[in-house]
C-alpha cells in the first residue's frame, strides 16, 4: 500500500493538471492587472520548486529541460522572459504528470531519510527529511493551485466583457 504523503502529493497534483487541462497558451500567458506572474508561471514554478525539493537535496538528478529553471525559478517573472521559446501548457502538464511518477517510484522507501544539510524555507522552516521536504511541496503547490484558479476567474470574466 503506498505511502499516504505520496497520494496526497498525487491528489494535489491531479487537482493542478484538471484545473489547467482545457487551457489553451493564450489564456495561461495572460498576466491580470496588478499581478506580476500568468498560469504558465505558476505551472512551471510548481514544477521546478518540487523537482528541488524532491531530487536536488538529496543529490539525485533533476530533470530540467531546456530553460525551464531559468524561466520558473523563486524570483522570476514572464517580464523577464524576453523572446524565448516557452514550454506549452500541455508540455508543462507532461513534465507535472512524469515528475510525479518519478517521486513514487524513486522516494517511496526513501522518505525517512535525513538530508545531507536542512533547508530553511522563506517563511522560516526547516526541512530535515525527504518526508519533510515533500510535505512542504503539498503547502507550496495549494498555494498556487489557488493563485492559478483565481487566474482562471479573472479570464473567464474577463472574456464575459467582451
Amino acid at each position: 500500500m503506498k505511502n499516504y504523503l505520496l497520494k496526497q502529493l498525487r491528489f494535489v497534483r491531479e487537482n493542478t493538471i484538471n484545473c489547467v487541462a482545457e487551457m489553451n497558451d493564450e489564456a495561461t500567458l495572460f498576466i491580470p492587472d496588478g499581478f506580476n506572474n500568468n498560469i504558465n508561471w505558476n505551472i512551471g514554478h510548481i514544477y521546478v520548486v518540487q523537482e528541488k525539493f524532491a531530487f536536488y537535496f538529496i543529490k539525485e538528478k533533476m530533470m530540467m529541460p531546456n530553460n525551464v529553471s531559468k524561466l520558473y525559478t523563486t524570483s522570476t517573472s514572464p517580464s523577464n522572459w524576453g523572446s524565448q521559446a516557452l514550454p506549452t501548457i500541455n508540455e508543462l502538464i507532461r513534465l507535472l504528470k512524469s515528475q510525479i511518477d518519478r517521486i513514487e517510484q524513486s522516494l517511496e522507501f526513501r522518505l525517512k531519510e535525513v538530508i545531507e544539510t536542512p533547508f530553511t524555507t522563506s517563511t522560516g522552516l526547516t526541512l530535515s527529511t525527504v518526508e519533510e521536504l515533500l510535505s512542504f511541496c503539498i503547502y507550496h503547490e495549494g498555494m498556487h493551485f489557488a493563485t492559478i484558479k483565481s487566474y482562471k476567474q479573472i479570464i473567464q470574466n474577463e472574456r464575459e466583457k467582451e
